[in-house]
């Protein structure tokens, strides 16, 4: 997490990237169709005089002319002649798209594009769609998405309603920072901060700052009315942030948390605080 974000100045980082798309995954994929398409242009090599970089003739001309057929809807006769002004316009294009152009396209490139290359882009492309926290991925040659906009209100609601609670919005922030960091996520410590919002939301709405999160529950049961399954489920997820992996516990073999561990963490205990919020009043 940079500096900016550490202490605020810049905006917080968000669960995922859905109906949207930032200048770093659109630089990302960008760089991806050009190193496993645009780099493989070959020339027809029918021209003996000056420039030879057709489009007609080379190894790309199929997927050009399905992209002007089928996904441009324009005649193939307004495709630049030459490969170099081509590929300009294919650039501008991709770079003033919408973020849902830009999935579209390379939908449409992963599916049309050379066989070979297929499936390494699309491994690539999931690669850096997870790295860049894009709400969206490949499955099954088609972009779908993983993280939904009522998971992504979760978070935001409980960091807005958790704001009124000393500790609740600071561990919530923490959790968020350390899951969605592009370059060193701390998934296991991502975790223990969103239990930790819990606690100490519990704890105060309980009256205590003494005892474990089960007893806490147990106050909030009696004193707050908090329906007896809720408890259950969420002592549950109580005893699989303690045990599972050694998350509460300094163990030096190497963690096999992933994101979809933390983001799934983060998400359920944000349905919780609002829960609780809502269930008491607060």
């Amino acid at each position: 997490m940079r500096f900016s974000q550490r202490i605020g100045l810049s905006p917080a980082t968000k669960l995922a990237q859905r109906e949207s798309i930032d200048d770093e995954l659109r630089n990302s994929l960008w760089s991806l169709l050009t190193l496993f398409y645009w780099n493989t242009y070959r020339r027809p090599g029918n021209g003996m005089y000056g420039r030879s970089d057709f489009v007609k003739g080379s190894n790309l001309q199929p997927l050009l002319y399905s992209l002007w057929l089928h996904y441009f809807k324009k005649p193939i006769d307004t495709i630049e002649e030459y490969w170099e002004y081509c590929l300009e316009k294919l650039r501008k294009h991709f770079f003033a798209a919408e973020w849902y152009e830009v999935y579209d396209f390379i939908e449409f490139i992963a599916e049309y594009g050379p066989a070979e290359s297929k499936q390494k882009f699309v491994e690539v492309a999931n690669s850096y769609l997870e790295l860049e926290n894009s709400a969206y991925r490949f499955l099954d040659g088609r972009i779908v998405e993983i993280t939904s906009a009522e998971e992504i209100e979760e978070v935001e609601a409980a960091l807005q309603g958790g704001g009124r609670y000393p500790g609740v919005q600071t561990h919530l922030k923490a959790a968020l920072a350390l899951l969605s960091d592009r370059k060193s996520p701390d998934y296991r410590n991502s975790i223990k901060e969103s239990i930790s919002a819990v606690e100490s939301l519990a704890k105060q709405l309980a009256g205590s700052d003494a005892g474990t999160l089960g007893a806490v529950l147990k106050t909030l049961e009696k004193a707050k009315k908090l329906h007896p399954a809720m408890k259950n489920a969420f002592s549950s997820l109580y005893g699989y942030s303690s045990d599972a992996d050694g998350i509460r516990h300094a163990l030096l073999e190497e963690s096999n948390l992933t994101k979809a561990d933390a983001r799934f963490m983060l998400v359920c205990c944000s349905a919780f605080i609002n829960y609780s919020l809502e269930a008491v009043g607060a």
